[in-house]
């Protein structure tokens, strides 16, 4: 089959590479809907992600399908619990079960997850314990596209829960990429005014499409502070960085309210440090946390969101690239990543 695979810093390759055979517990989906992420725009331009993945390996994590192949715990070749033809989605990875966080209701936090990559591809094998603990079914009226939103959304449910946000907050969302889109049609749901500052008018005028009450074109990005004290005048009960830049983060503690909260929900590159007032921090009493990952219940509750229509591809998805492009995809999006999400067509 045809499948990308991860070489190194800005290496990746479409192949013809061996499908896997099944071990006990596993199926086979063929894919029919992969997304492009930013993580793994991070792990392209990085070549490596400590917690997800080593090269070299499969590719690409966002996905839904149809099984076309399973075989039991049993070894017998019919799955107790899945057949071919079901219609699924499937998380990048599941917690063990058994370790102290998950014990403590953070499996976000497992120390064994394991994680899922291969989802530019004709097809994946997943493992046993994802498939008991982390593959859904979806509805028959369900898009493959909508339901390839699963992971990336599940991780932006569990940054709403953990920042508490709700009805008659002001929220500020630093950065208009997917995830903080998926910030602004969550928390608009819940009834935030939402405010975001980010760049690219395309980006932008979705925020806007979502709800988004102001948005705040940062420009160079230099000034951040000032450029949205400037240009909102308002008081942020809560403020999600989405961005992953330490200046981002930085910035972010200096936006919010006193009182308020702020969630360093993206992820800063190995090593990073950043430098906080600790007298602003303190004596505004402010609720500083960062969000990780998701679990197996915000991977359903994200699947109820998605089947609900509250988030829908047709918001997030404005490219499309055939698998054998993906090189030059990413090779684009490490010089400036101008569009929101991209359809990655496995079968040409």
């Amino acid at each position: 089959m045809k499948a990308a695979v991860l070489y190194g810093k800005e290496d990746v390759r479409v192949e013809t590479v061996n499908p896997a055979a099944l071990n006990p517990g596993e199926v086979r989906i063929q894919i029919e809907a992969a997304l492009t992420c930013g993580t793994d725009l991070k792990v392209f331009k990085r070549g490596y992600h400590a917690k997800m993945i080593v090269p070299p390996a499969l590719f690409g994590h966002e996905l839904a399908g149809v099984i076309c192949e399973v075989r039991s715990a049993r070894g017998e070749g019919r799955g107790e619990d899945w057949h071919v033809g079901e219609r699924v989605t499937v998380a990048n990875s599941a917690p063990c079960g058994e370790c102290f966080h998950c014990r403590a209701g953070q499996e976000n936090l497992c120390d064994d997850l394991l994680f899922l990559n291969g989802a530019y591809a004709e097809s994946i094998v997943v493992p046993a314990r994802i498939t008991r603990r982390n593959m859904l079914l979806l509805d028959p009226e369900t898009a493959f596209r909508d339901a390839a939103l699963v992971e990336p959304l599940a991780c932006v449910v569990q940054g709403v829960e953990d920042a508490k946000l709700r009805a008659g907050q002001h929220v500020l969302v630093l950065g208009a990429g997917p995830i903080g889109l998926m910030f602004v049609a969550l928390a608009r749901r819940l009834g935030c005014e939402v405010s975001v500052a980010g760049r690219r008018a395309a980006r932008l005028e979705a925020a806007q499409k979502l709800g988004a009450s102001h948005v705040i074109d940062i420009g160079d990005g230099h000034n951040l502070v000032t450029k949205i004290r400037d240009a909102s005048r308002a008081h942020f009960d809560a403020v999600i960085e989405a961005v992953g830049v330490p200046e981002v983060w930085e910035a972010a503690v200096h936006l919010v309210r006193k009182g308020g909260t702020v969630n360093f929900f993206g992820g800063c590159p190995s090593g990073a440090s950043v430098t906080l007032d600790t007298t602003l921090i303190h004596y505004s009493n402010l609720t500083l946390l960062a969000s990780f990952h998701h679990t197996p219940r915000t991977i359903r509750r994200a699947l109820e969101f998605i089947e609900a229509g509250v988030i829908r591809a047709a918001d997030f998805v404005d490219g499309e690239c055939a698998l054998s492009r993906l090189p030059e995809l990413f090779q684009s999006m490490a010089v400036g990543n101008r569009v929101v999400k991209t359809l990655v067509r496995v079968r040409e």
